[in-house]
């Protein structure tokens, strides 16, 4: 299957600010392949940002919080561009399925490990990432098995995200009530437990499509 089998479908692709990015993009010498290497870098500051917001006291929690959110959806929007500037502007590579998949299993790791150091879980951040892994690997085995690639949630790369940087806004009111930690805690356990679920219910139709 080619590259363009394998895109999740986003609403995002049809907007005007993704378009005049993408097409300001391909007019300059950035490949794909280098967008898509930057949403590891991304990935990476947002997961030391979380790490450090851990231990952070004062004004300096909330800016890292902010920070981490911020990076985080830097890294979706690298997802994004990538794939359209390889496909809607024509600059895709032989390497191009490499690091359409790699880089995005690399950022889950970094993003959801770095929570869970920073809320002190981190045996439940590795078991976050480890499922968020399993997601996308169920999908490629059903394509490799010539079946169309499944990006079912409810815990899909785009929800796991969205609760994460939902969670690192809402954090910034928990002084309100003493708190520290708590909804970050409990965004770290819905994404592992929903990408758990994701798994196995990308598993259940895999071998139901076998099946038929």
């Amino acid at each position: 299957m080619s590259e363009t089998e394998n895109r999740r479908p986003l609403a995002s692709r049809d907007t005007g600010w993704a378009r005049t990015l993408t097409r300001r993009l391909a007019a300059t010498s950035i490949t794909p392949n280098q967008v898509s290497m930057a949403s590891m870098v991304f990935a990476a500051l947002a997961g030391l940002a979380f790490w450090q917001a851990g231990g952070a006291e004062g004004i300096a929690r909330p800016i890292l919080l902010v920070l981490g959110g911020v990076f985080v959806q830097l890294r979706l929007l690298c997802n994004l561009l990538d794939g359209m500037v390889a496909v809607e502007a024509g600059k895709g590579s032989p390497d191009g399925a490499f690091w359409n998949e790699f880089p995005d299993r690399i950022a889950d790791v970094l993003i959801l490990v770095g929570l869970g150091y920073g809320v002190g879980r981190p045996a439940l951040g590795f078991a976050a990432s480890a499922f968020a892994i399993l997601t996308a690997y169920v999908r490629e085995l059903g394509r490799a098995a010539g079946q169309p690639a499944d990006f079912s949630g409810p815990m899909a790369k785009p929800h796991r995200m969205a609760a994460v940087t939902a969670a690192a806004v809402l954090s910034l009111f928990e002084p309100l009530w003493d708190g520290r930690g708590e909804i970050l805690t409990a965004a770290l356990w819905a994404v592992a437990i929903g990408a758990a679920f994701t798994a196995l219910r990308r598993s259940a139709r895999l071998v139901a499509a076998l099946r038929r």
